[in-house]
């Protein structure tokens, strides 16, 4: 069984990977042009995740009440980054 720090670790070090994937994908793809803004914006979406699923994960909900948390928090952020990349749902702050 996983300790509590273990847990921690396991999760923030999903956004920590992806973060570091984007930074050397921008800095050696040609063709992939994040600004600084959008590093921003990325780590505040990955690591709140983070730290929501962080939340649950460590809450005294059974395992299936965690999954079905975790589920919801996820999807939320796969909107939320559609919409910004793309505007899935045609809002002010669709990208283009």
């Amino acid at each position: 069984m996983m300790t509590t720090k273990q847990k921690t670790t396991l999760i923030f070090a999903a956004p920590v990977l992806l973060m570091a994937a984007t930074f050397f994908g921008n800095n050696f793809v040609e063709g992939w042009n994040w600004s600084p803004f959008d590093f921003i914006i990325a780590a505040v979406l990955l690591f709140g995740t983070a730290f929501f699923v962080n939340l649950v994960a460590n809450s005294k909900k059974n395992f299936v009440s965690k999954l079905i948390i975790c589920s919801v928090i996820l999807l939320v952020l796969m909107l939320v980054w559609a919409e910004l990349a793309v505007g899935i749902f045609g809002s002010p702050f669709a990208g283009s």
